[in-house]
């Protein structure tokens, strides 16, 4: 996803990693830590799990892994034999996976619960942006208003039907990307396989976090967000226990030096917000923390919090371009 489909984020740090290290040497010696790094769907990720049983606690994360790269199959842009790729050059799925109806259909709720700001088939705005940018001498003031308005043509969550038996694009040239939810929706998978071993110490980073429980020690995952426009730097720490955050940010990705265009785009108009500099959500799960903070990236203050206000147990942090922090929530 990052060449032909950046992530939206890397705005998220697990600040407690070394106190997790100096730990275990007091955690009981029934529980070990068993921690996994890599790459799935265009992130790096991580799986940090404790365990009376170190060769059990090993098989858990190769049965992770698994599962991350069968969801890759469906959901990656960067496989030409995904499922996503095979519904955006035919415009049909048919019997499409199980996983692949689930995350339609989630973001079609997120779709309505936000007013279409969470959009998966925003797709043709980054075709457009990136083939106008990838021009010896691209124009700095964008495509075209014709060109716009084609692209837009083709974007619409109306226009995305999705069932048990099948997916269909109706408009010619549509195109979907689940940039916004997918890994999300992975973390959750992953953690439903450790929930389902028992587990009830882990921490799952597939590009969204999620923690299970607490740290071994009883205290809270701290999780820090990281500043936007000065990487390294952290903007602050949150806690979390049972539950899920994700972070959206335009710095995540720009496609012209200013900044002016980047792989946030508003469904409405074919632009790139600047409401906030990032957008932060707490969430029971991942799927919902990642869908809604792509989504608060377009909208105001006032609907972000009639939506948070809307569901259980979420919280939005949003940062202005002034550095200005405002919580929506408990």
């Amino acid at each position: 996803m990052l060449k032909s489909n950046p992530t939206r984020r890397r705005m998220i740090a697990i600040t407690a990693a070394t106190a997790s290290v100096a730990l275990i040497g007091r955690v009981a010696q029934a529980s070990q830590a068993v921690r996994w790094h890599g790459s799935a769907l265009g992130a790096q990720v991580s799986i940090e799990i404790y365990h009376s049983n170190r060769a059990e606690a090993e098989r858990l994360v190769e049965r992770c892994l698994l599962e991350v790269r069968r969801l890759e199959q469906q959901f990656s842009l960067y496989q030409p034999d995904s499922a996503i790729c095979a519904l955006n050059r035919t415009g049909i799925l048919v019997a499409p996976d199980a996983d692949m109806v689930k995350v339609l259909e989630a973001s079609q709720l997120f779709a309505k619960l936000t007013d279409g700001a969470f959009d998966p088939t925003v797709q043709p705005l980054w075709r457009l942006y990136a083939d106008h940018f990838s021009t010896e001498q691209p124009d700095p003031a964008g495509p075209s208003s014709a060109e716009l308005a084609a692209a837009l043509g083709k974007v619409g969550h109306g226009g995305l039907l999705v069932g048990a038996d099948r997916v269909a694009l109706t408009k010619r040239g549509a195109a979907i990307t689940l940039n916004g939810i997918a890994q999300g929706y992975a973390t959750d998978c992953v953690v439903e396989i450790l929930q389902g071993a028992g587990l009830s110490t882990t921490l799952v980073n597939m590009g969204e976090i999620r923690a299970i429980g607490t740290r071994p020690d009883g205290a809270p995952w701290r999780v820090g967000l990281s500043d936007a426009d000065h990487p390294g730097t952290l903007t602050e720490t949150v806690d979390l226990v049972d539950r899920a955050v994700a972070t959206t940010a335009s710095a995540g990705f720009r496609f012209d030096p200013a900044g002016k265009f980047t792989h946030l785009f508003d469904p409405a108009t074919g632009r790139s917000p600047t409401r906030y500099r990032s957008v932060s959500v707490i969430a029971p799960t991942a799927t919902e923390a990642d869908a809604l903070s792509t989504a608060f990236s377009l909208m105001p203050s006032s609907r972000i919090r009639q939506v948070v206000a809307a569901r259980a147990n979420i919280q939005a942090r949003t940062i202005d371009e002034d550095g200005n922090l405002l919580v929506h929530g408990a």
